[in-house]
Order: structure tokens, then C-alpha cells, then sequence
């Protein structure tokens, strides 16, 4: 709590994720995937100026249009795969609806989720959290960054035990998961970078 303070006194709110709709942002979290969120927006504003960012429309939708609306994505085949295998799910699983999903368990809709082919561990938590708003804390590069270089955890330690780290010693409270990751790639982008910036960070001494 000592780092989230530090980082939320010197960034304030983030306001993340950004998506005016629950299944926006869950689009967004497979986009964002090997990208930065500049190329994932004009990948979203192509779906939404077809106007076919909903999930049925996108289920009917062939794979080769969809990969080309989702173009400014990178890597748009695999990930027009990716994002069709999630909307199957959503589509055969919850009808479409993400407020059903959202009314699933935290547990079983992890397991889903991950058994989604190309969604991994970090992707399946940004759906959890910031789309349905279920407590899942989201580890990243970033996290993993600040982390170890103030020997906290060792780089290298699995997804798993990073996020056990988080889950033991914080309450489980959607707000705080959501605003404390997003502080992390704050201060990554600003700071913590590959080549760091450390007088003057909020972290410094930490």
C-alpha cells in the first residue's frame, strides 16, 4: 500500500480502461495484445465506423473482413482468430450478453476464459477487471518491472505467484486492483523504463 500511495499521490486516478461498453473493452483487451493502445484505438474506431463492434454482428462476420477492419492491431489474422474464439464463447456460453457473463463466478469464468485459444493469463484478467469488474489483480511487464527492481519478487517468478503477492496482502476490491495496475504502467512509461529514470520517482527509496 506503500507503493500504491506514493504512485496515486504523484499520477492521481487513471481512469482506466478506456471503452465506453463492457464488451469495447474486453475487444481491446485481446487487441492490445503485443501493441500499444494507439494502434488498438484506430483498430476500434474501424469496428465502430462499420458499426459492427457488437458481438453478434462480429460472430457473423467473415474472419478475412474482420482481420482487415483490425488491421492497425498488428499481427490482425491471429488476432481476428483470437477475438472470434472469445465471442464464441460469449455467443454459445452467455448469449451474447456480457451482463451474463459478468453474473458467472470470478472462478469460473478464469477458467473459460483461459481455455479460450490465445488467451493467456494476463489477458484473461483485463477482461475480468476492467470489463466485468470482478476482483483479479492484473499482472504485466510493467508490474513485473517495478516489482524486481526494487527486490520485491525476482523477474522471473511465474504469472501466478506475482498475482498471489497481490491478492495475500490487499483486499479484494475492484477499484484498487483497476487504479493500482494502471499507476504501474504510469509510472513505467514515465520512469520505471528499460533505461530508468530513478531521482525524482515517486518510488525512489522504495
Amino acid at each position: 500500500m506503500d507503493i500504491y500511495r506514493r504512485l496515486f499521490a504523484a499520477y492521481g486516478p487513471q481512469h482506466w480502461w478506456p471503452g465506453e461498453t463492457p464488451f469495447e473493452v474486453a475487444v481491446g483487451a485481446i487487441l492490445t495484445q503485443n501493441t500499444n493502445w494507439g494502434n488498438v484505438e484506430r483498430a476500434i474506431v474501424n469496428l465502430k465506423n462499420a458499426h459492427t463492434l457488437h458481438p453478434r454482428d462480429l460472430h457473423r462476420m467473415p474472419e478475412g473482413r474482420l482481420a482487415e477492419l483490425i488491421r492497425p492491431a498488428g499481427y490482425f489474422n491471429v488476432k481476428a482468430r483470437r477475438l472470434r474464439n472469445f465471442i464464441s464463447l460469449l455467443v454459445s456460453d452467455y448469449d451474447g450478453c456480457m451482463k451474463q457473463m459478468k453474473a458467472s463466478t470470478r472462478e469460473s469464468l478464469r477458467k473459460k476464459l483461459l481455455g479460450v485459444n490465445g488467451i493467456g493469463p494476463e489477458t484473461a484478467d483485463s477482461i475480468l477487471l476492467y470489463a466485468l469488474d470482478k476482483p483479479v489483480f492484473v499482472i504485466d511487464a510493467y508490474t513485473k518491472r517495478v516489482l524486481s527492481r526494487h527486490t520485491i519478487m525476482e523477474h522471473d517468478e511465474p504469472y501466478d505467484t506475482f498475482q498471489g503477492l497481490f491478492h495475500r496482502h490487499l483486499e479484494r476490491d475492484v477499484r484498487l486492483y483497476n487504479e493500482y495496475h494502471a499507476l504501474f504502467v504510469r509510472v513505467c512509461k514515465e520512469r520505471c523504463k528499460t533505461k530508468p529514470h530513478c531521482s525524482g520517482c515517486p518510488l525512489e527509496g522504495v
